[in-house]
């Protein structure tokens, strides 16, 4: 009996999980079907042997197993001829290895450094050295101007700041669709930072994607209490989504992430 209760702890705890691994894939390989291949190909490995679950917890395990099948594969990123994605190409060889990934790992999933270490096979010291190392680099390599879409102020405040410190230009802070579109039109920005439900009850999905029909593709990141509604598989889905409440790490790393990789899938309305 106790068996068939931790099956089912363990495969409630993997269910829990798999947005996150989803959100992690996607912004490891730079592309939503690429990064469900592989998060698919790791739910099929454990069901296939769920021994490599052994010695770690069921969330620590995951992220474990799909790393290990992506870096088995070659770490294939999403490749592109041309723009936005050579360039991101580009930028991504240049840097060292594993320290993107376990900086999304550290500041965007919130693993410990111990638990960074069992996902890819180095010792704690070198994980937090990946961490610092990718948090340089990244920060030497990108530097651009923001649009910030949120309705509390409180909130576009922080997240003003927080961009601000980062050496980013802020080109205005928009509260509703409209006033998001109009911001776009007068300073087009080389990335936008966007809520989902707005001032006026408008959406801030539809707001990206109006900035994105006119302006053409620029990273996007997604802000939301509710991640997991966003993150179901059934529509095209942001590379980079922050959860509600964030942190100062989080907003950070995704910012430069997303302007290091120049992501521009978005949802759908």
């Amino acid at each position: 009996m106790s068996d068939g209760s931790e099956h089912n702890n363990i495969s409630d705890a993997l269910g829990e999980n798999i947005p996150y691994l989803r959100r992690f894939a996607r912004a490891m390989t730079g592309s939503q079907q690429s990064g469900d291949t592989f998060a698919a190909a790791s739910l099929e490995a454990i069901l296939a042997d769920r021994s490599v679950l052994d010695g770690v917890d069921p969330r620590t395990g995951l992220f474990k197993v799909l790393y290990g099948i992506w870096a088995s594969a070659g770490a294939p990123v999403e490749a592109g001829e041309s723009g936005a994605r050579a360039k991101a190409q580009r930028r991504l060889a240049s840097l060292t290895n594993n320290s993107r990934e376990a900086l999304l790992l550290h500041t965007v999933e919130g693993f410990s450094f111990t638990e960074i270490a069992t996902i890819i096979g180095v010792t704690q010291a070198e994980a937090e050295e990946l961490v610092a190392v990718a948090r340089r680099e990244m920060s030497e390599n990108t530097a651009g101007s923001v649009l910030i879409i949120e309705d509390e102020a409180i909130i576009a405040m922080d997240l003003e700041s927080i961009v601000a410190e980062m050496g980013h230009r802020i080109t205005g802070v928009a509260r509703t669709r409209a006033e998001a579109v109009e911001l776009a039109r007068s300073d087009v920005p080389d990335l936008v930072l966007a809520d989902i439900q707005l001032a006026d009850n408008s959406s801030g999905i539809d707001a990206v994607n109006d900035i994105l029909s006119e302006h053409g593709g620029r990273p996007v990141i997604f802000i939301t209490a509710f991640p997991e509604r966003l993150l179901t598989g059934d529509k095209p889905e942001p590379a980079f989504l922050i959860s509600k409440p964030y942190s100062v790490d989080q907003v950070m790393s995704s910012v430069s992430q997303a302007m290091f990789f120049s992501s521009t899938e978005t949802l759908n309305a």
